[in-house]
């Protein structure tokens, strides 16, 4: 193939992709579909030590956020922040729980998570939730967290996803909401899905 072939070949590939960025910017194709199936059955411990499952999702708005308790910074500030969305949902804060599960589950026993949840800083509605590895890893999978285990000398920490899941009352997916959100932003987002009700799909 000539060299002036693969120039005219390049050219045209460039050209195709500037006019499909341009056609996805002014929204001609769409956003992408939503096709990702969110959460799915689980079966953890609560802070009582009893189990629970998928069902603890349904009949409330839930927001659901992967995190631990020896977390030094992501897990403490998202809690905090969500602290000051309850009151920001006024009548409606007693509709919404907010729901810790955990990605350390060698350290995060029942009476760890009890104590952690029961910070006055954080959510009153707060329930945290751990299990063995495995119990763990599908609730992880289920919502296609991201969480890895990183050792710091005869420690470790865990690096774990940011952002929280707003389930709707069905236990169905509603949307992502994102760790740089403000509180403010976080509460009129699940404001936005509670108006369509409890089937809401997007917020």
């Amino acid at each position: 193939m000539s060299r002036r072939i693969l120039v005219l070949i390049a050219i045209l590939a460039l050209a195709l992709a500037i006019l499909t960025g341009l056609a996805v910017r002014k929204g001609v194709l769409g956003p992408p579909a939503q096709t990702v199936t969110l959460g799915g059955p689980f079966q953890l411990v609560d802070t009582q030590g009893r189990t629970v499952d998928q069902d603890l999702l349904r009949g409330k708005w839930s927001v659901v956020f992967f995190g631990f308790t020896h977390c030094p910074d992501i897990c403490p500030t998202t809690l905090f922040e969500l602290g000051q969305v309850e009151p920001m949902l006024g009548k409606d804060a007693d509709k919404v729980q907010m729901v810790l599960i955990s990605v350390d589950p060698e350290r995060d026993t029942p009476q760890q998570m009890a104590a952690y949840v029961n910070n006055p800083a954080f959510p009153k509605r707060l329930v945290g939730l751990t299990g063995t590895p495995a119990q763990v890893d599908v609730a992880a999978k289920a919502y296609r967290v991201f969480y890895q285990k990183q050792v710091q000398g005869d420690d470790y920490t865990v690096n774990h996803a940011a952002y929280s899941y707003l389930m709707n009352p069905k236990g169905k997916f509603a949307c992502i909401l994102p760790y740089e959100l403000t509180p403010e932003q976080t509460a009129a987002k699940i404001k936005a899905a509670m108006a369509q009700g409890a089937n809401a799909t997007s917020c």
